[in-house]
């Protein structure tokens, strides 16, 4: 057994599952919000990389200057895309908002390869060295600062839910519209702030995959990617989602390691999370932190 290898994927599992745990809490931001599952999620990824590539070459910004400015973007860009699009669809049947979210998935994963054509760019060097050495142990140096990226963002949305008034809105809205409306609360600014939220942290991911892998249209993917990990946590849990990537990103790296030492099956990394959510979901049907729903039937 190579225990270097193992603890290499591990480590690599547990900063990469930081990362899906920032995209989940975006899944769950808008779900608690609205009730709806943005399945467009992996495209604002594919935009906010693409944005900042194109910052990066064309106008040869520094990346910091070029980061800051996809993040403000894609705010304005989420705001935009809930008050144009999905406002119009506040009170129909939820199936119709996902419907939406679906075919907005197709339009812009259309829209950014006849932009950006099909092939992956790579960013412009923007770190000393590619790697850093921890503990005997290799790591990108993007996957690093994504870490610290992504501390922060936990730390930020922790805040923002408990002690800030915007968050204690969006809280109650989360639990019951009516009655937020009721009390002062506007629902419409809610819904376009959770977006905007959802839209910028989702770029932060983006951004340091596109870095790491360069920017394509495979970056879409991730949506779905990180899709168990927010089932598997619980839909509308934000500790869950956090959790729930972190046992992805592991789980994905642990798979490697057992395709590549003994099974030999080749698609292990693709297959595992499914698998864990599969059983996840046998015993907890809410997911590990979701609020298990009463019905009077």
């Amino acid at each position: 057994m190579d225990w270097t290898l193992l603890f290499q994927l591990v480590l690599n599992g547990l900063i990469v599952g930081t990362l899906y745990g920032v995209v989940g809490m975006s899944f769950v931001l808008v779900y608690k919000a609205s009730q709806v599952v943005n399945f467009a999620q992996g495209e604002f990824l594919l935009i906010g990389a693409w944005v900042c590539w194109w910052l990066l070459t064309q106008w040869q910004l520094p990346f910091w200057a070029g980061f800051l400015l996809t993040l403000a973007f894609m705010t304005v860009f989420g705001i935009v895309l809930q008050v144009v699009v999905l406002r119009p669809l506040i009170g129909e049947p939820v199936i119709s908002v996902i419907m939406a979210t679906i075919g907005l998935s197709i339009f812009f994963q259309a829209l950014m390869k006849w932009m950006f054509g099909v092939f992956a760019q790579p960013f412009p060097p923007i770190f000393p060295a590619d790697r850093v050495e921890i503990f005997g142990l290799q790591v990108q140096t993007a996957y690093l600062l994504s870490l610290g990226i992504s501390i922060v963002i936990m730390a930020g949305f922790a805040w923002f839910f408990t002690a800030s008034k915007h968050g204690l809105a969006m809280r109650a809205t989360a639990f019951d519209q009516q009655v937020a409306q009721s009390l002062g609360v506007s629902v419409p600014k809610v819904f376009a702030m959770s977006w905007a939220i959802s839209a910028m942290v989702s770029a932060v991911a983006g951004v340091v995959v596109g870095v790491v892998n360069g920017a394509s249209s495979g970056l879409s993917a991730y949506g779905i990617k990180v899709f168990p990990a927010v089932i598997l946590g619980g839909l509308d849990s934000i500790v869950g989602a956090v959790l729930g990537g972190l046992i992805v990103g592991v789980l994905e790296n642990l798979a490697q390691y057992l395709d590549a030492q003994w099974l030999n099956w080749g698609n292990m990394v693709q297959v595992a999370p499914f698998y864990a959510l599969i059983l996840i979901l046998l015993v907890k049907p809410y997911g590990l932190f979701g609020t298990r729903n009463i019905e009077r039937v």
